[in-house]
């Protein structure tokens, strides 16, 4: 039987984080013994675990913290896991244990998110460590050709993210403002995710529509980003029209209470955020970066904006506020190409059989 650990940092409510936990839960339901490892710090997410999925925690202090590569060891010894599932940074950590046991596979999964900006990530590490890779996942083309062009594993393939919505047993958040007059952004409070730029785009919405409300779901790491969003906010007299929920895990009832989907960012990978909206059935406004535009090929699934400017974001809210037929046609068309194209079901029987290659030394 193939006995896989996904591992990831941490369980805060990130893409990445929320895609390594899918997967543990998913894999679990599909004739694979699933286990899940947190090496740096726990979260919400830990909530949205499956009961039957092994798990460990790690409380890793450093990078060569050798108490938990040993307790990660262990673990590994004791439940017979033959597969590895890196995700993100968790690529050396992953490494160093396969230097300790070689018959270990290792199937790292890169979400990089700075996609736009690949001139400047960093390698040479990872470019070692790649040399223990069997597999690599990359969610974009993007980031396949790179890796292909950078690393030194051979077997690179672009896999899709896959959204899964669930109820949750955890306590349940009620969002302020209007019904039906609510704009959802879900995203990590950083800088790559262009908060602020989207604070500025709200500021000229609610001159024509001050009924909407922008409501802004994901961690708060409380830095210096953290401290200007919270000032710029202020400073646009946004308080009343804006709220900040901090990272939640029962995103499924948050969805619900949204009427619109929101993504400015920078740079992305494949972001697990629009595929829940889509999932959910919301109309979506998303800057053209990494793959959005694969999702988003032309106007009858949403709005892709070309650039960041706070005016282009302000008139593709508009339209859709202001549009509500088309807020409900393009929902539609973009829910069903997300549950065609990005299934659980295809993604999951796709990473199965590589992982049975991987073990066959087919790969």
């Amino acid at each position: 039987m193939v006995k896989v650990l996904q591992i990831i940092d941490s369980l805060h409510a990130g893409g990445a984080e929320r895609l390594a936990v899918n997967y543990a839960n998913e894999l679990n339901k599909n004739q694979i013994d699933s286990h899940l490892c947190a090496t740096r710090s726990e979260g919400p997410l830990l909530q949205s675990l499956d009961e039957k999925v092994g798990y460990i925690f790690l409380n890793r202090k450093s990078t060569l913290d050798i108490v938990a590569v040993l307790r990660l060891r262990s673990y590994i010894s004791n439940h017979k896991i033959n597969i590895i599932h890196a995700h993100a940074s968790s690529y050396f950590i992953s490494t160093l244990i396969k230097l300790l046991m070689p018959k270990l596979k290792i199937a790292w999964h890169d979400h990089y998110g700075n996609s736009e900006f690949l001139e400047k990530r960093p390698t040479r590490v990872l470019r070692l460590c790649s040399r223990q890779f069997s597999h690599i996942f990359s969610v974009n083309p993007k980031l396949e050709s790179w890796a292909k062009n950078n690393l030194l594993c051979k077997n690179v393939r672009y896999i899709k993210n896959f959204p899964v919505l669930k109820i949750t047993n955890t306590s349940l958040t009620e969002l302020n403002g209007e019904n039906g007059k609510r704009v959802l952004c879900l995203a990590n409070l950083r800088e790559q995710k262009n908060h602020i730029r989207l604070l500025e785009a709200f500021k000229l919405i609610i001159e024509k529509h001050s009924e909407w409300t922008l409501h802004c779901v994901g961690k708060d790491f409380k830095d210096d980003y953290s401290e200007l969003f919270f000032s710029k906010l202020n400073e646009y007299g946004l308080q009343g029209h804006v709220f900040f929920y901090n990272a939640k895990s029962d995103i499924l009832n948050i969805l619900q209470q949204s009427t619109i989907g929101i993504l400015v960012s920078k740079s992305e990978g494949l972001p697990l955020a629009l595929l829940e909206y889509g999932l959910a059935g919301l109309p979506i406004v998303c800057t053209d970066v990494g793959s959005c535009g694969e999702l988003i090929p032309n106007s009858s699934y949403g709005i892709l904006i070309k650039n960041d400017d706070a005016s282009n974001i302000a008139a593709a809210l508009n339209k859709l506020i202001e549009d509500k037929n088309y807020r409900t046609t393009s929902a539609k068309e973009f829910n069903l190409m997300v549950s065609k194209n990005y299934s659980k079901e295809r993604v999951i029987k796709e990473v199965v059989r590589i992982y049975y290659k991987i073990t066959n030394n087919k790969s």
